[in-house]
């Protein structure tokens, strides 16, 4: 087992740099708490998930550097950035719980870009008969 590990997580356009190390449950997201970082607490229980699934909670300080796209992404790219660091970590104790709860899979969906002609990516003017 090592004593800091390193991983990232990626969630729609949100990089998450994560630093994992043995202590007292601290969460320090680009160099503030977590509570005040986010804001909002569903956000903050879906980050702190996988602490919960690994049976860890208060077990492990995060620092983390998270940049790009918007609070939601960034939440969702904190969980995958800490659920690797957790099943690096310790593979044999964790990654069959984070795998089973799909926190090692990066999720795919992306934002459909924008089509000319329309609005947004499906939305279209509206339709005159006359």
């Amino acid at each position: 087992m090592a004593e800091k590990t390193y991983a990232t997580g990626r969630r729609k356009n949100a990089t998450a740099r994560v630093w994992l190390s043995p202590g007292k449950g601290e969460m320090t997201i680009n160099g503030r708490p977590i509570d005040v970082y986010f804001g909002r607490e569903t956000l903050e229980i879906s980050a702190k998930k996988p602490f919960e699934i690994t049976d860890t909670k208060g077990q492990f300080d995060i620092y983390a550097t998270v940049s790009g796209g918007g609070i939601a992404g960034q939440a969702g790219a904190l969980r995958h950035g800490i659920s690797r660091a957790l099943a690096s970590f310790n593979v044999e104790r964790f990654r069959s719980k984070l795998k089973a709860a799909g926190f090692l899979t990066r999720d795919p969906r992306m934002v459909e870009r924008k089509k000319y002609g329309l609005h947004k990516a499906r939305k279209r003017p509206q339709f005159s008969k006359r």
